[in-house]
């Protein structure tokens, strides 16, 4: 299997921690997103969005957009098991991760930064902005870690939260968010990075890192 992703992006992130948790083995192609390499006809041509992450399983099959990615490699490689048994606490793992993946990051990621600056914002306004979805979901994810988490975010062992929260915290401290408010999420956030499969996938790990 090879990914294609972007060393600092956060669901390219969120997809190595889960790979790195199975255990699988997969190279890497790097897209550098601050110079649009993503939009390259060759690699549109696989990822019709443009978007990273992107996994080549194998030729003529290619899968996009981290959410299906990580839940692809669940059904495909489930041992171990990145969702719980019971269904009623998958469809609760699944609610935290769309608390991250619906409600905070799509609205603070590169190209809604980008986006904001060539609508005139500065910096300060950006990053402002940031932190307010960010405080918005770390503000519900922490309560609900507080009800279902115990050394991590979910239970005992990894589950697709931490796939999920990890980078976000990567993300929200390069914004300057003050996450002091948020210790049970925190206490998640510091057993998982903890985690040898998790530390491998840290952005400054990467062979694009610069």
């Amino acid at each position: 299997m090879t990914l294609h992703g972007y060393w600092r992006s956060g669901t390219s992130y969120r997809t190595r921690i889960a790979l790195n948790l199975k255990g699988l083995d997969y190279g890497q192609v790097t897209h550098d997103l601050r110079k649009g390499d993503q939009k390259d006809p060759a690699y549109t041509a696989l990822q019709p969005q443009g978007l990273v992450p992107a996994l080549e399983v194998r030729e003529g099959f290619v899968l996009p957009q981290s959410v299906a990615i990580l839940e692809w490699l669940e059904e495909t490689y489930p041992d171990p098991a990145l969702l719980p048994k019971d269904v009623d606490e998958r469809a609760l793992v699944r609610a935290m991760c769309a608390v991250i993946g619906s409600d905070v990051h799509p609205l603070n990621n590169l190209r809604v930064v980008k986006r904001l600056k060539s609508m005139g914002h500065g910096q300060e306004a950006i990053d402002d902005w940031a932190r307010h979805w960010i405080a918005e979901g770390f503000g519900a994810l922490n309560r609900m870690i507080g009800d279902h988490g115990l050394t991590y975010a979910f239970g005992t062992t990894p589950t697709l939260v931490d796939c999920y929260l990890v980078p976000q915290v990567y993300s929200a401290e390069r914004f300057g968010a003050d996450l002091s408010a948020y210790d049970k999420l925190m206490k998640a956030y510091t057993a998982a990075i903890r985690h040898p499969a998790v530390a491998a996938a840290h952005p400054d790990r990467q062979p694009d890192a610069d």
